[in-house]
């Protein structure tokens, strides 16, 4: 009964090939005090056991809480509202934004719903948070909200605080990463340019100006570009929420002690110079000039088929074949590697 007072919570995480890691996520998700999490997990065609994992974490739920609910939908079902989980089976990894649009049409159908909390399923959530986020975002008269996202294997480190973009490169860059939480105070929002998009609230009031996340991208870059859109409505930073992030585990993404892929260097630059050009073309210019230096500089440390996938996604040339051959032939190859 107390539980049904609690305000509700949309949440919305893309899973591919997340069978290692999305049973904690949920379990922290609904762990969660002082709120009630409506979760939906779109399902972008993984072909490990992630789908199985899900459905067998629901029945178990369900079995110890009749106040659980779970159902199972295709991605493009115009069908009922959110369960207490949702499973979108998308049937095509069409990347990260076109999951996280899935779960948020399904979301916003419940008018009960302001908050919506995109989060990656690598992800573990302290049990307040989630209530922090309800309490800081209760106003709605903000655009997008996170909190404090530490590395999973090192939580004495910041991943991120919020983000800056370079004006002139397009390069983006993590504010407090690295330092101690402890000893750490959140910046001022008013100076971030996007929030990580791993763990990010949006309001249903940006939602609704703003629309939903571009599709194009297919991964990196899709947070930068709705931030973009923020319009008057200001970022925000919630004290105390906290998110442990383990980071790339299925696309590879570089971190401190570890060397990004081909796969995300190829993605991660591509989308730079498309949102370079799409925001700021007076910068494109420079935007290739770093991503030539960057190859240049990969190319003296022997990672030569990282240097090829920096060149490519730059300067708009077919995709190395071991990038292309990841994304399934068909549909997900047309919305990964497609036109601009």
């Amino acid at each position: 009964m107390m539980a049904a007072m609690h305000p509700p919570l949309g949440v919305a995480i893309v899973a591919f090939n997340s069978a290692d890691v999305i049973l904690p996520c949920l379990d922290s998700l609904f762990a969660s005090r002082g709120v009630a999490p409506r979760v939906a997990v779109t399902d972008n065609a993984s072909d490990d056991s992630t789908v199985e994992l899900v459905r067998d974490w629901a029945a178990r739920r369900a079995a110890s809480d009749p106040t659980f609910t779970f159902s199972e939908r295709a991605a493009g079902s115009a069908a009922g509202r959110a369960a207490t989980l949702t499973l979108l089976r998308s049937g095509v990894n069409g990347g990260y934004a076109y999951g996280v649009n899935a779960g948020l049409r399904l979301l916003l159908r419940d008018r009960s719903l302001d908050l919506f909390w995109v989060l990656n399923p690598d992800c573990v959530v302290a049990p307040e948070t989630a209530a922090r986020y309800a309490v800081c975002g209760a106003d709605g008269a903000f655009s997008l909200m996170s909190g404090r996202t530490v590395y999973c294997e090192e939580p004495v480190r910041i991943q991120t605080d919020g983000g800056r973009v370079s004006r002139w490169t397009g390069v983006c860059s993590s504010v407090n990463a690295g330092c101690p939480p402890g000893d750490t105070p959140l910046p001022d929002p008013a100076t971030l340019d996007f929030l990580t998009g791993g763990n990010l609230v949006a309001s249903r009031r940006f939602i609704e100006r703003a629309g939903l996340m571009t599709e194009d991208y297919f991964l990196y870059y899709e947070e930068v570009e709705w931030a973009s859109r923020r319009g008057d409505l200001p970022l925000r930073l919630a004290e105390g929420a906290i998110v442990s992030h383990h980071g790339g585990t299925a696309i590879g993404s570089g971190t401190a002690s570890r060397r990004a892929t081909p796969f995300a260097n190829y993605f991660n630059t591509r989308n730079r110079i498309r949102f370079l050009r799409r925001n700021r073309p007076f910068a494109v210019p420079f935007g290739l000039a770093h991503a030539t230096a960057k190859a240049g500089q990969l190319m003296l440390q022997g990672a030569l088929a990282e240097a090829q996938a920096v060149l490519a996604g730059a300067f708009g040339l077919p995709p190395p074949a071991a990038i292309r051959q990841r994304i399934a032939p068909g549909p997900a190859r047309a919305l990964a590697f497609g036109a601009p």
